[in-house]
């Protein structure tokens, strides 16, 4: 698979760790990853990384490889949330938080509705 060379450094980009996570996401099949620049929103943090499983087993494994693959690249999960249960994983990365739903709960909470105000950032 062929990468794309940024003319910036990837640790200069401050929403690289949070394209990246949401990169592992769609590497794992997650359904509608979106990721929201919420800079200017709010204080809480920089960017929400939003997924879908298909299933409990989904939401968890999504959520373990984004973990384990951040970590490799040396960026650290401050806390963690959900994955046992396998409905919604929330992975609290300071600058970025990971939400990976259950479609049922995605569609329910439409926590893209709650931060319509954030600007969509392009992970292609």
């Amino acid at each position: 698979m062929a990468t794309s060379v940024s003319p910036v450094s990837p640790a200069r980009e401050p929403e690289y760790p949070a394209m990246r996570a949401a990169q592992l996401a769609s590497d794992m099949k997650a359904n509608d990853v979106l990721l929201l620049n919420l800079q200017g929103v709010t204080d809480m943090t920089d960017y929400f990384v939003i997924a879908s499983g298909t299933s409990d087993t989904h939401v968890r494994s999504i959520g373990e490889h984004i973990v384990s693959e951040m970590k490799r690249a040396g960026v650290r999960v401050h806390h963690v949330e959900g994955v046992q249960q396998g409905r919604w994983v929330l992975l609290d990365f300071v600058d970025f938080v990971v939400h990976i739903f259950h479609p049922t709960l995605r569609s329910f909470y439409q926590i893209e509705r709650l931060w319509s105000d954030a600007e969509v950032v392009p992970t292609v």
